[in-house]
This record gives C-alpha cells, sequence and structure tokens, in this order.
C-alpha cells in the first residue's frame, strides 16, 4: 500500500484511557518523562482512586515525588472532549474486545485529527478494535503494548497494521527510545504479539507440572530464577506481581483466538487458577496469590499456596541437589545447559517446560515476529531473560534440544537449518532480518570501539578506550565495577592521557551498574591484617584521583547508572558534568557499613550545601543525607538529594548513556571549556555547627533510632561538615576536608563494630545495625 506521509505532531502531551493498574502506570511513566498526562476512566473518582493505587506500587512508579503532578484527571462521562488537546492517546482499558471498540469509536469523535491513537492491549488484534474506524483514524492508529512494570520493563512492542501510515510507526519508536527510555520491537499484528505468546507458553507448560505435583512451587522457582539467568521473581513471585486475573485474562484472549483445537487446549489454565480467581487470590494487589505475606507477633512471614488443597502453608527452603551441584558454573547458559540435559526431576521440568517452549517459538517466530533476533530481544526485554530462546537453541544445541524433547518433526526453521547440515541457529536461519537494525537500537559506543582495538590501556579492573571524536572513556570492569587500588590507578592514569592526547574523558560502561563502591573485602583484610599504612596510602590515593578528575586540563563527563553507590558516587561527585541514566540508584552509603566516605564525599557535599543554601538547616539536610546513607530512588531523585546538580543531564533509555555523554562532553567543549579553579577555600561552621549537629545526634540516640556506634560513626560526620571544632566560623582548605575524611575513615576501621558491620554485609548482603 501507498501511504502520503501522515502529517504527525511532536509528541508533547498524552492521554491515557484507563486507569487500571497498566493505565496509571503508564501515566506515571510519561510523567517521569516530563510530558503532561491527561488520566481519564469512567469517571474522576475512579481515576482519582487508580492514581491513588499506583503511588502506593512497590517499586516506587514515579522518579520523585513532585511527578504526579504532571497528570490530571477526569472521567469519561464529562472529560472526553479534552482529548482533542493531547497528541497521542492511548487505550488502556480491561481487555474486552466490544468495550475497546466503543471507546475508540467515541475517541475518533474528539480526537485531533493528526493525533496518534494507540491501545496497549496485551493480546487482541490491533486491527479489529479499530475496523469500524475512518481510513483518516487509522492512518494513525496502531498497538503500543508496555509491560509492567512500565517504568522498569524496557520493552515495547510496537503493532502496526496494515493500515498504519509508517511515519505514525517511526515516530512512536523514536519518543520511546528517547523520552521513555523503552526499547521498541515492532511485531506483527497476531494474538498476544511476540513476548507474551512466547512467555505465556512457558507459563502454562509450568502451572501443568505444578498442577501434576511433580515439584512444589518454590522449587520451581528456585529452578526458574537467577540461576538459569532470570530475574529473581523467576515464576509464581512474577505472576503475583502482574497478577492472576492479568494473566488469565491474556491467556483467554490468545485461546479464543487461535484456530486449533489442540493450540488452544495448550493455552487452557488449570481448575485451581479458577478457584483463585474465585477466591480473588490474584496476587500481589489482593494481598495474596501463589505467595502471601503473613504479619505475627514473631514478624514477618511468607507462606506459600497448596494447589491441591488451595491452602496456605509454610514457605520451606528447597532442597534441590542438582540445583546445587551446578552452582560452581559460573555462565547461566552453561548451567542452563547443564540442568536442562541432567537426568533428574530438574532435567525432567526443565525439558517439559523450556523444551517444549523452545519447540514452540520456532514453530511461531515467522507468523509473530519480523526475526529470531526480535523474538530473542523480546523476552530480553519483557521478561527478563538472559537468553532468548533461539540463543538457548544454540546453547543447548539443536539436536540435543530434539533428542531430549522427543521431536519426531522438527519446526520448519529448524528443519530448513538441519536440511542444509547446519547446526547454529543464529548462524544459519534464514529468518533473522527484523525491522530494527540492532546497531541503531543498541548504540554501545565502548564495544564497537574495543572490537576495532582503540583500547589504549588495561588493568584487570578498569580499562581506557579511544571513543573517537577526540574522547577518551574509561570502563570499569571489575565485578560489579568495586573500587580497588587498579580502578584507582586507572583513574589517574586516565586523566594523565586525556590531557596529553585527548580533548575529553569519560567515564562510564556498558554495564547495568556504574560502581557499587569500594571493594569491602579488600579492606576487610587489610584491616585483619593491621595494614594501616596500606589503608591510609589507599585512601590517599582515591583522594587523590577523585580531585584530578574535578581540575582536569580536559571536561570530564562521569556517565551512571544501575548503582552509584560509596566511591562510585564520590566519583561522579566530582566529575565536570554528570550523563545520569534515568535508572540511577546513588548514595553515600558508608555509613551502612561503619564508615565514613573519604574519597572527597563528604567535601563535595558540603560545598554543594553552602553554594545552595549557606544555613545551618541546609548542612543538617546534608549530615542526614550521609549520615542516613539515603540513596535516590533514580536520577531525578539524586538531585533532590544533592548527589546531582541542575546542570547535569538525563538519559531514559540506558543504551543511550554513553552517546549522550559523549555529545554533553562535545558541548562543553563546543561552549569553551574553563578548568575549575583549585586550591579554594571552602567555608565551615567551626564549633557552633558541630555544637547544633551533636546535639541532634544525642536527641536522636536519646530517642532509639540510632545505636551506640551509630552515634560515634555521626559525631565524626558532623566533624568533617563542620571543619572540626574551630572557635568560630572560617574558611578551610579543599586538603584540610579531605584529611579529615581520611583520619575519620581509619580510626572507624579500627573500631571492632564497623569490623562486624563489613563482615556481615559481605556475608549477608544486609545492614547490621550494632
Amino acid at each position: 500500500m501507498n501511504f502520503q506521509r501522515a502529517d504527525v505532531r511532536s509528541i508533547r502531551s498524552v492521554a491515557i484511557l484507563g486507569a487500571g493498574t497498566m493505565g496509571s502506570q503508564i501515566a506515571a511513566h510519561m510523567a517521569n518523562a516530563g510530558v503532561p498526562v491527561l488520566l481519564l476512566d469512567l469517571n474522576v473518582h475512579v481515576a482519582k482512586e487508580g492514581l491513588e493505587r499506583t503511588r502506593k506500587l512497590k517499586p516506587e512508579p514515579f522518579f520523585t515525588t513532585d511527578v504526579p503532578k504532571l497528570i490530571s484527571l477526569g472521567g469519561f462521562d464529562q472529560d472526553l472532549d479534552k482529548i482533542s488537546d493531547y497528541d497521542w492517546i492511548i487505550e488502556a482499558i480491561v481487555e474486552n474486545l466490544q468495550k475497546k471498540k466503543t471507546l475508540i469509536k467515541a475517541v475518533e469523535t474528539h480526537r485531533h485529527p493528526t493525533a496518534i491513537v494507540s491501545s496497549n492491549t496485551s493480546g487482541i488484534r490491533v486491527s479489529t478494535i479499530a475496523e469500524s474506524c475512518s481510513d483518516n483514524f487509522r492512518r494513525y492508529w496502531l498497538g503500543t503494548h508496555f509491560f509492567n512494570p512500565p517504568r522498569y520493563l524496557r520493552l515495547l512492542e510496537v503493532i502496526p497494521t496494515q493500515d498504519t501510515d509508517p511515519s505514525v510507526v517511526e515516530k512512536i519508536k523514536s519518543f520511546a527510545n528517547y523520552s521513555l527510555g523503552k526499547s521498541v520491537i515492532v511485531a506483527r499484528d497476531t494474538p498476544n504479539f511476540i513476548a507474551n505468546n512466547i512467555g505465556l507458553h512457558g507459563i502454562m507448560r509450568t502451572l501443568q507440572v505444578l498442577e501434576n505435583g511433580n515439584l512444589t512451587i518454590e522449587e520451581i522457582d528456585a529452578i526458574t530464577g537467577p540461576v538459569i539467568g532470570r530475574p529473581k521473581s523467576a515464576t509464581f513471585r512474577t505472576i503475583d506481581m502482574v497478577g492472576i486475573d492479568v494473566l488469565s485474562a491474556t491467556v483467554k484472549n490468545l485461546s479464543d483466538r487461535l484456530e486449533d483445537d489442540a493450540d488452544r487446549l495448550a493455552f487452557s489454565l488449570p481448575p485451581f487458577i479458577q478457584k483463585m480467581l474465585e477466591r480473588d487470590w490474584i496476587g500481589e494487589k489482593s494481598g495474596q496469590g501463589f505467595y502471601r505475606k503473613t504479619i505475627s507477633p514473631n514478624g514477618s512471614e511468607i507462606l506459600v499456596l497448596d494447589p491441591v488443597k488451595l491452602e496456605y502453608r509454610t514457605k520451606l527452603v528447597p532442597h534441590l541437589d542438582r540445583l546445587e551441584a551446578t552452582r560452581h558454573i559460573k555462565a547461566p547458559s552453561e548451567r542452563l545447559r547443564a540442568l536442562f540435559l541432567g537426568r533428574d526431576s530438574i532435567g525432567d521440568f526443565m525439558r517439559a517446560t523450556l523444551g517444549s517452549t523452545l519447540v514452540y517459538a520456532a514453530t511461531v517466530a515467522p507468523t509473530i515476529a519480523h526475526s529470531i533476533d526480535d523474538v530473542d530481544r523480546a523476552m530480553h526485554w519483557g521478561f527478563g531473560w538472559n537468553l532468548g530462546p533461539f540463543e538457548i537453541w544454540d546453547v543447548i544445541g539443536i539436536e540435543n534440544v530434539l533428542t531430549a524433547c522427543e521431536v519426531v518433526t522438527p519446526p520448519q526453521l529448524i528443519g530448513e537449518i538441519l536440511e542444509r547440515g547446519r547446526g547454529n541457529v543464529h548462524s544459519n536461519a534464514r529468518f533473522r532480518k527484523g525491522l530494527i537494525d540492532p546497531e541503531a537500537s543498541d548504540p554501545q559506543l565502548l564495544r564497537k570501539a574495543k572490537n576495532s582495538l582503540r583500547i589504549v590501556r588495561t588493568n584487570p579492573s578498569a580499562s581506557l578506550v579511544d571513543i573517537g571524536d577526540g574522547i577518551l572513556a574509561l570502563e570499569f570492569h571489575s565485578k560489579i565495577n568495586t573500587i580497588d587500588l587498579d580502578t584507582v590507578q586507572m583513574l589517574s592514569d586516565a586523566v594523565k592521557e586525556a590531557s596529553k592526547h585527548f580533548c575529553g574523558l569519560i567515564v562510564g560502561n556498558d554495564a547495568t551498574n556504574f560502581s557499587a563502591g569500594a571493594n569491602l573485602v579488600h579492606l576487610l583484610e587489610n584491616i585483619q591484617e593491621s595494614r594501616w599504612e596500606s589503608i591510609d596510602r589507599m585512601v590517599r590515593s582515591f583522594q587523590s584521583a577523585n580531585t584530578g578528575l574535578r581540575y582536569a586540563h580536559v571536561p570530564v563527563v562521569i556517565a551512571t547508572s544501575g548503582l552509584t553507590l560509596g566511591g562510585g558516587c564520590e566519583i561522579a561527585l566530582h566529575g565536570y558534568r554528570v550523563q545520569a541514566a534515568a535508572e540511577t540508584y546513588m548514595g553515600l552509603v558508608e555509613v551502612a557499613v561503619g564508615l565514613i566516605p573519604a574519597g572527597g564525599g563528604v567535601k563535595e557535599m558540603l560545598v554543594r550545601s553552602i553554594e545552595t543554601n549557606n544555613t545551618l538547616l541546609s548542612l543538617q539536610s546534608t549530615f542526614e543525607t550521609i549520615g542516613f546513607a539515603k540513596v535516590s530512588s533514580s536520577g531525578p531523585d539524586a538531585r533532590r538529594l544533592g548527589y546531582l546538580r541542575t546542570i547535569d543531564g538525563f538519559t531514559m533509555n540506558r543504551q543511550n548513556l554513553m552517546v549522550d555523554a559523549k555529545t554533553l562532553i562535545l558541548s562543553c567543549l563546543n561552549k569553551g571549556y574553563h578548568r575549575p579553579q583549585s586550591n579554594y577555600e571552602i567555608r565551615v561552621g567551626g564549633e557552633s555547627s558541630l555544637a547544633a549537629l551533636k546535639l541532634g545526634i544525642h536527641l536522636t540516640w536519646r530517642a532509639g533510632r540510632i545505636s551506640d556506634h551509630d552515634a560515634s560513626i555521626a559525631r565524626k560526620l558532623a566533624n568533617i561538615l563542620s571543619g572540626g571544632a574551630l572557635a568560630h566560623p572560617t574558611s578551610v582548605s579543599e586538603q584540610y576536608l579531605l584529611d579529615l575524611e581520611r583520619e575519620a575513615f581509619l580510626s572507624l576501621c579500627g573500631e571492632r563494630k564497623t569490623q562486624e558491620r563489613i563482615k556481615h554485609t559481605l556475608t549477608t548482603g544486609k545492614t547490621l545495625r550494632n
């Protein structure tokens, strides 16, 4: 079909029709992107209730507490005509075809002629919803399937119909990528599209195993979680999060639209699910599903459902010997292969569920997707799979999968590969090319530069990489990007190398997390061996490296994402600019392990406190941020806490972070870079500020909110922020405050209770309040 390019307005405002679980959360994320939102439901009261439920959800749907102010509320009964002022209208009501059709006909009456309209349906054919609408309307009509929770799951399936104008698709793809941080896959207009289609098949097979009583809920979740490269929520916690009612509706949509009786039977929910629905045991939103949390005088307890008796019982620790025996295998792909081929109950489960799903994916892929790569990416981004179905085919081996699953006639896609005598799906399948260029949708500067052998220098913890246009990148690659002596050395080397041979430096990486902070294992080893001089040199070196970033002869941009904690946060605080991923969790958390930030973090937060508002109230706020080890819930929230400044930037799509950081550094150069002044004086309050902070510490201790050791740490922090017990307010040097940080850090390293906290955190991953 030939199209005349549609007149598509820029997307500056969005109307969401339906304030249920998905509609309200989509509205929240649109507001996160700074877009004004109109949220409508049957009436304004229903819309308000929906938004209030969303405010209480965990994890938090909003970046900051101010974001909901961008959302206006209304009802279909009185406010539907207001959608005429909005650029993109998203239908997100209940999964009922007739109700969607009725609403969309009303939308056609009120929308602006060039407004884009889409449905967030998770399974209904998009074309059928608007089949009675005008030709003009259908040019601007498509499906946009968000995944729950919309803030955190990357995938957006865009489903054009045969009538959708290509320019509309491009507009949505671009907006979703850059403004919403979504990774887009263009799916075919088939029931349940790509991710839900394949994901539901796996869930159905898993429910079948559960119904047969071969494994318990706890055992299945132990198998289907991180051990095989899946999210911690595994199978049944994920279903509880999504909602068993949503699962049921999505399965019914798919089953009703399948033509073959055998296919419909494959998507038939077991009877115990219907009984759970009747009892409103639908997951987290009703307080119970496959799991239920109870509160008793002895504390909280997690109960788990017995699907046969439909009663809750105490959660048991799974004892699966084969699972334990494979934990030494570091690569999830190799562990998955070993479990899949094992001749035991876990192997039987894997073949009955995952094996069946692999065969199913190969069978339906050509009808639901434009490439096998799109199928793999859909499962990565929508369900959090470490490996997609076709990647798993290659990990296990085609012949192994077919033999283990007793497949007599392989799917056509697999059969064609075997006929050509080849055994690798990704290298030999004809069905490869999708509608999205992977390079364009996944612009990893570091990967491309390293593949081009542009590594300038490297050590076990970090590397310097030439990423072009005169920009040097410093990449951390230790475990969770923790900071050790090799990292610190490379920080210093990066500044020297960039100053001599480059015009700018980016500190960042392509990993999920920027840095989880200092390597506590190495620190504890030094403490236990009483290597105090070694610890002192380490702290001095880290302070020197960070101040080197601040006063570099070229602009330094720190590209943060995910965990940016402790020393990682201190590195960011010393950058000329920060380009932060929207999902950046930043904080000076050293107090949680009984220490004080000693890489210049306290000094930098004090400087920002003075620059923002030189009052005792501002100092108290900074003291609480560090003293309570506050961590931002997002990049924008880091600005509220003072870790980021108004001049720092945000990137909604993590995949674009390094590109955006490079763009920022080139912009700084174009505007003219002026090296910050060194050896400046910092105003401190002295004894008067220290006394006020100590009084607050004493009152908090008296109230039982902090322990004796907490109070001791807090007094050391107060001493640094006040500049020590100086007789009156005065100015001190930067080095003076760095010395106070270092002295406090070293003294706390010698405290038994601090050592206990470090050990506890390393052992359990949790904080000890001793």
